[in-house]
């Protein structure tokens, strides 16, 4: 831990932290985390041999993980991993790969995660980057008149279109299935660093609550673009045992489906959040 460091990536988002052994946490050294991660919304950790217990028992330096709630017969999974974690694969067969749209993860939720912690295990020979957006940045950029017009609205989050999309593509009939499906505020306060944050994104927002479909689809389709402009983001390069923490709560991020039919694999857990205001 002594040549413990940490490097940003881009004057907005994105930090490279070396000389840690994720394993291997210190208290000091977990707050230490935490507070960059407040302060960069993505961290990458390179050469880290984490097992599935120790991925576990990282997250829950963080706080109580997560349970993906889509169902493990539509999700990528592996038999016998704890219900905590979630498995990201995609190969030769796949016809749609995990996070193939800006997105934070299952925004859908009463209390979407606030934490999400990504090893990759097996990855393409090119290719398979994921792509990072600050989400305070996107607000900040906004115009004073835009800025106050979002802040009285919210909108409706709903995982059954992803959801049953990915259930019928695996052969199964979703058409009883029940997804969670929350309205939350255009604009969410971090409750930790105060900040104010877009908090709509293209695979889970549906609608802007109570104004007409036309207007919805039209400011929607203006913030999806908004919020992914170059100029908010940082791109990760994974390598093996490389692993990356973002917050859910003022971060999107957008996984690069560019490398079928080769196999890209990991696993992830997310820490449960709050309810967004």
């Amino acid at each position: 831990m002594k040549q413990f460091s940490i490097e940003p990536v881009t004057p907005l988002i994105g930090a490279e932290v070396s000389g840690v052994d994720l394993s291997r946490l210190d208290d000091d050294h977990a707050l230490v985390i935490k507070n960059a991660l407040l302060d960069r919304l993505v961290l990458f950790f390179r050469d880290q041999d984490l097992s599935i217990k120790d991925q576990i028992a990282l997250g829950r330096r963080f706080g109580k993980l997560h349970v993906h709630p889509a169902g493990r017969d539509i999700m990528p999974h592996e038999e016998g991993l704890p219900p905590e974690i979630f498995c990201v694969f995609a190969d030769a067969n796949t016809t749609r790969a995990a996070g193939d749209k800006w997105h934070t993860d299952i925004s859908c939720d009463l209390k979407p995660p606030a934490i999400s912690i990504l090893k990759m295990d097996l990855l393409p020979s090119l290719g398979g980057d994921t792509l990072f957006s600050n989400m305070y940045a996107a607000y900040e950029a906004l115009s004073d008149p835009m800025k106050e017009m979002l802040g009285g609205l919210t909108a409706t989050h709903d995982g059954g279109p992803n959801y049953r999309d990915r259930a019928k593509r695996g052969g199964l009939d979703p058409s009883d299935r029940k997804y969670p499906r929350h309205s939350h505020p255009v604009v969410r306060t971090h409750p930790e660093t105060r900040r104010k944050a877009l908090f709509v994104n293209a695979t889970f927002t549906t609608h802007i609550d109570g104004i007409p479909e036309d207007e919805s689809r039209a400011l929607l389709e203006f913030l999806f673009q908004h919020t992914a402009k170059a100029m908010f983001q940082c791109r990760f390069r994974w390598k093996p045992n490389s692993v990356a923490m973002w917050d859910n709560r003022c971060a999107m991020h957008y996984a690069v489906w560019d490398y079928h039919p080769e196999v890209r694999s990991g696993r992830r857990v997310t820490i449960e959040g709050d309810r967004p205001f």
